[in-house]
């Protein structure tokens, strides 16, 4: 009885000896991958980045094709063929970074900050916002007044509307005009408190017509204002 049971432990010692070493034949063996020249592994992966054509297609040229124009662009701010639109568009081409509604938001602000600034004869918030020229010539206006004793109270009540009513590429400088209509209280009394113009406690409707610069190549990204005039 203890021999057969030795034998039968012998036949499967054997047996699985045999079925372990075809188990290593099949899954055990790899590739003499130090054999190998490297360019068939590169030729893989590069198949996987970039596919390669058939090798009897020709490949075909790369094209690069302009980005369509959004035609609602300019909705709301100037109608599609006339020269504003046409005028807006070459800005765009000159300076990519541009953004019409952007620089709308900017000229509020700014428009904004130069009524209360020269009101309150603050020079250094024009010097900022305004080219030389104009800041000269506020600046002038503000001695003068100064001079005399005279003292402006203005609140902002707000922009009703501000419009872009032209724009210009001259080289590489920008003019944008823009018309703002605007809601103020303002008076200026002199030097004994007396108001001589305006009112203190009338809002009142005021159209300007203003035109800002930059130079596009420039890191400055303030558009100043160059230009002011009344509507008629």
């Amino acid at each position: 009885m203890q021999d057969s049971f030795d034998l039968s432990i012998i036949v499967f010692l054997l047996l699985a000896v045999f079925v372990g070493w075809r188990l290593y034949s099949v899954l055990g063996t790899r590739p003499d991958r130090d054999n190998q020249a490297p360019a068939s592994n590169l030729a893989s992966v590069a198949k996987l980045v970039s596919p390669a054509p058939p090798r009897d297609a020709t490949p075909e040229p790369v094209v690069e094709e302009a980005p369509e124009a959004d035609p609602a662009r300019w909705k709301g701010i100037a109608e599609l063929g006339t020269p504003l639109a046409d005028s807006l568009d070459a800005l765009v081409v000159a300076d990519r970074s541009f953004e019409v509604r952007q620089f709308i938001t900017g000229a509020r602000g700014a428009y904004e900050a130069i009524v209360v600034a020269f009101a309150a004869g603050d020079r250094n918030t024009l010097r900022e916002l305004l080219s030389r020229d104009v800041f000269e010539s506020f600046v002038a206006a503000i001695a003068d007044r100064e001079k005399r004793g005279e003292t402006v109270e203005t609140t902002f009540v707000g922009i009703e509307k501000a419009d872009v009513h032209h724009v210009q590429l001259r080289g590489n400088a920008a003019q944008i005009t823009v018309q703002f209509l605007s809601k103020l209280i303002t008076a200026t009394r002199d030097a004994a408190g007396v108001i001589t113009d305006g009112a203190a406690d009338k809002v009142v409707d005021v159209t300007d017509i203003w035109t800002f610069a930059r130079e596009l190549n420039s890191r400055d990204p303030v558009w100043k204002l160059i230009a002011t005039e009344a509507a008629h």
